[in-house]
């Protein structure tokens, strides 16, 4: 095996990447919001989004195979739409998708972080917790400006520690499940389980990511489909043996009040001190892991857009030693550690919902219209299609009716980003030289 073959991912470190993005932010953050909204059902509302989520990796492991590159569902919607603004508005509607849910992965790690340290200094917590959040941004921003390898196996090490510790809070906790904590199971009718549903699908976000490092992986043609499927079906098991085991365990009002770092108290409730830390390291390895992969991931689509002229030119130099695009690399860190502070979980949440699952709408209806070029039984990316635009809607009427102060957080963000895209189209040119002497500027 020759020294580039060395430096790809193998299929562990690949499906690693799968699980990492998603065992972030997600089952440590967005617990509370769907206990509130489902109650017993919360624990069904992943095994839902775990379905709409394998429907849609089914359409990404063919796309990602016929159309191999860095810019995966920015390349799928090029592909699909004739139009290319509409590839273009989903490329930056990605961008600005992976922004938030760095901010969601990053706002939890600061919150499990500062309320480990909160026993120590009192009344600190938000205060910590920004700046854990911002620490940890620039921390793996440096750890992905090392290259490809070193992020893929900083992700495998870490997502095999998150999951051992995840698994014995699952067994542990299992023991002690309180029946009036989880019966009757629909205690706040089917419509809400959906609802909920749609509201911490950013907790599948992340699959997606992998076709991104298709050039980087040791065996793309084996390995892709099952990097995609097993990461999926690996998170889909953690996230409902988890959050049946925090569900049986505490009280709706519980989970609300403790709703930043609610699977800590849980473990506390059973282990005392012992599982409060046990859960906090946990958090702060996952969102770790998911803020690793994510940014790996963004940095390469931001790169691909730039080379095809659908980002300022700037993107796409990349380092010579390493192939990293530190460019954006640094723009994701930067535009992270201004979103981080100041949202809200409520808003940083739903807003990364919302634009996943616009964009897996999209992905799903591209697959079933190119579904002869790309090999695919049309049955699964309607079905992916259906789903995921049932689950748009109803988590948007839901936000109209319920929570209009995020519904416009949600619009505020979209509106500007259309303003920078017109304002981008409207430039002739950003540089006079050409992409292909861009990598020489990194010299």
């Amino acid at each position: 095996m020759d020294l580039e073959q060395e430096k790809k991912l193998n299929l562990s470190e690949g499906i690693a990447i799968g699980v990492g993005g998603m065992v972030g932010g997600g089952i440590f953050s967005v617990l509370g919001l769907a206990a509130s909204i489902a109650g017993h059902a919360s624990v069904l509302s992943f095994v839902f989004g775990g379905v709409v989520a394998l429907l849609t990796g089914v359409s990404y492991s063919h796309l990602g195979l016929r159309y191999r590159s860095e810019g995966g569902s920015f390349t799928y919607l090029k592909e699909g739409f004739s139009n290319p603004d509409i590839a273009r508005m989903g490329g930056w509607l990605l961008v600005i998708g992976y922004l938030g849910t760095l901010s969601l992965y990053a706002y939890t790690f600061g919150a499990y972080g500062s309320s480990m340290i909160g026993e120590i200094i009192p009344g600190s917590f938000d205060l910590w917790r920004r700046v854990l959040a911002s620490s940890v941004i620039l921390v793996f921003m440096a750890v992905n400006l090392q290259g490809a390898k070193t992020t893929g196996a900083t992700e495998l090490l870490i997502v095999v520690i998150k999951v051992l510790i995840l698994a014995f809070f699952a067994v542990i906790g299992f023991t002690s499940v309180k029946p009036e904590n989880i019966l009757p199971v629909f205690d706040k009718g089917l419509t809400n389980l959906v609802i909920a549903s749609a509201l911490i699908f950013v907790a599948y976000e992340g699959f997606e990511l992998i076709p991104n490092a298709i050039d980087e992986l040791k065996d793309p043609d084996n390995d892709l489909r099952k990097s995609i499927m097993y990461s999926i079906l690996i998170t889909m098991t953690i996230y409902v043996s988890v959050a049946f085991v925090a569900v049986g365990n505490l009280t709706p009002n519980q989970i609300l009040k403790y709703k930043e770092y609610a699977l800590a108290i849980a473990a506390s409730e059973r282990l005392h001190d012992l599982g409060f830390v046990l859960i906090g390291v946990a958090a702060l390895f996952s969102t770790s892991s998911a803020i690793n992969a994510t940014m790996f991931g963004t940095a390469r689509l931001m790169y691909d857009m730039a080379t095809k002229n659908d980002l300022p030119s700037s993107f796409a130099i990349k380092d010579r030693s390493h192939g990293v695009p530190f460019v954006s690399l640094a723009a994701v860190s930067i535009s992270t550690l201004f979103f981080v502070n100041i949202g809200t979980l409520s808003q940083i949440a739903s807003f990364a919902s919302v634009t996943f699952l616009v964009i897996f709408t999209a992905i799903n209806f591209v697959a079933f219209k190119l579904r002869r070029v790309i090999e695919i039984n049309w049955i699964w990316p309607l079905i992916g299609f259906m789903l995921a635009m049932l689950s748009l809607g109803i988590l948007l009427s839901y936000l109209l009716i319920t929570d209009w102060s995020t519904f416009v957080f949600i619009m505020a963000v979209y509106i500007i980003m259309i303003v920078g895209d017109l304002w981008f189209v409207g430039k002739e040119k950003w540089t006079d030289y050409p992409l292909e002497a861009k990598d020489e500027l990194s010299q």
